[in-house]
């Protein structure tokens, strides 16, 4: 049984860059090729602190502006600290570089009760049979761990993979997973979140693992709709979705987007097409008192505010603040 709420706080954010902040990115690097012609390995290791520096002050530019629109929920962009686990750095203590940096964004997050995570790379994977390449994606883990807890925060519940690849087969995979997760250390497992992705593996199938592993689930409105079992009844996966959110920290994330043209397109639109998403919480609202939404739309915190201004015309919202809103089961 869902538990019923007469109301539904419903929190927005959206992914490392803003349309409307100028000179603000995040992810500003230095290719290997660059690296390479400064002759003084020294003042390299320099070049990319500085640049790391730059992105972590741009992060803390990011959530004031934020601040400013009252968006409270973020993704931070994995590229902050450039060439990061690179042979060409191997050695190079970065966190201790970047720690004040480290610890005024974090500062800055609790003061005002922001929640914050990432999405590593795609190469994150750990469904791997390889062990070069499940070594190479734990590595990618520590250096998000070090991020996190330079920051002061909490590490739990802060990172969003998906399942990996199938080219062994789909169970193949998804068992391989469950045995490579039990060979990371536990602080790292405790990071992950699971998403269903687009080609590879349905909610479904991230299920079997979330359950299994005490993996929290995060729903994926827009690869649900291009990738799923046809006899998959959306309510009662919602059901389980919630389910394994049970123990965090937070309240249940899902992901939205919005396909570029027709329905089955994989790629992102600028913005979100407000029906499908609106029939979606339509079709949960009451099952939790509290979702955040992660918009994963090319024109970032634009497509956030539209969004929100157009759902605030529409019957059983309120709107709470520019980035929230309260949606009513008794409509």
């Amino acid at each position: 049984m869902i538990e019923q709420n007469e109301e539904m706080y419903v929190r927005f954010g959206y992914v490392a860059m803003s349309e409307q902040l100028v000179n603000a990115s995040p992810s500003q690097t230095m290719t290997v090729k660059q690296f390479e012609k400064i002759s003084n390995k020294e003042a390299a290791i320099h070049k990319l602190e500085r640049i790391a520096k730059s992105n972590l002050n741009n992060c803390l530019r990011l959530l004031m502006h934020n601040l400013a629109y009252d968006i409270q929920f973020f993704r931070f962009s994995s590229r902050i600290v450039p060439l990061v686990n690179h042979p060409l750095t191997e050695g190079w203590k970065y966190e201790h570089s970047i720690k004040e940096e480290l610890k005024k964004l974090g500062k800055f997050i609790n003061v005002h009760d922001m929640r914050v995570d990432f999405h590593p790379d795609h190469f994150v994977v750990l469904n791997s049979p390889s062990k070069e390449i499940l070594s190479q994606s734990v590595q990618t883990l520590i250096y998000h761990y070090k991020l996190l807890k330079g920051m002061g925060l909490n590490t739990k519940h802060r990172c969003v993979l998906h399942v990996g690849g199938k080219k062994q087969g789909k169970e193949e995979g998804l068992e391989q997973f469950i045995k490579n997760f039990g060979t990371i250390p536990r602080s790292l497992q405790e990071m992950i979140m699971l998403e269903n992705d687009d080609v590879n593996y349905t909610a479904e199938e991230v299920l079997y693992l979330g359950e299994k592993l005490a993996i929290p689930v995060v729903f994926d409105l827009h690869h649900f709709d291009v990738n799923q079992e046809t006899s998959t009844i959306l309510l009662e996966l919602w059901k389980r979705v919630i389910n394994t959110w049970k123990d965090s920290p937070f309240p249940v994330k899902i992901h939205i987007s919005s396909p570029k043209e027709g329905r089955f397109d994989r790629s992102h639109h600028d913005y979100i097409e407000v029906e499908r998403f609106y029939n979606f919480l339509s079709l949960i609202k009451g099952s939790v008192r509290n979702l955040d939404v992660m918009i994963e739309a090319k024109k970032k915190d634009e497509a956030l505010l539209k969004l929100v201004n157009e759902l605030s015309k529409m019957e059983d919202f309120k709107l709470f603040t520019q980035a929230s809103m309260k949606m009513y089961s008794n409509g």
